[in-house]
């Protein structure tokens, strides 16, 4: 996978380092903070998602993932995370499908 330069056009940009960055959500699992991070970018606040763990050339993924934003945006981001977890997801799996049964013949 080729690296993304810091061209104005990347659509991904991230949080500049020396910006005060504070961590809004974390998790042990990778697909969830990647959820997340879906939730913020669609909301369009940057964000960075990192790996909680110092060890990751050695145990990938080991320690949990952690989600940062910008100081300014951690307010907003909070408030997406909060939304995302009370709505209700877009196809209900559990929907219950009417059935019309015909008569039967009658002879």
């Amino acid at each position: 996978m080729a690296e993304r330069g810091n061209s104005a056009a990347d659509p991904q940009r991230h949080p500049d380092p020396n910006e005060k960055l504070v961590k809004i959500f974390d998790s042990e699992q990778e697909p969830e903070a990647l959820v997340v991070k879906g939730l913020l970018d669609s909301a369009g606040i940057d964000n960075d998602l990192t790996s909680a763990s110092l060890v990751q050339d050695a145990f990938p993924g080991l320690g949990g993932m952690i989600l940062l934003v910008r100081e300014e945006d951690a307010e907003a981001a909070r408030r997406v995370i909060a939304e995302g977890r009370q709505s209700p997801p877009d196809d209900d799996e559990t929907a219950e499908i009417q059935t019309i049964e015909e008569p039967p013949p009658t002879t």
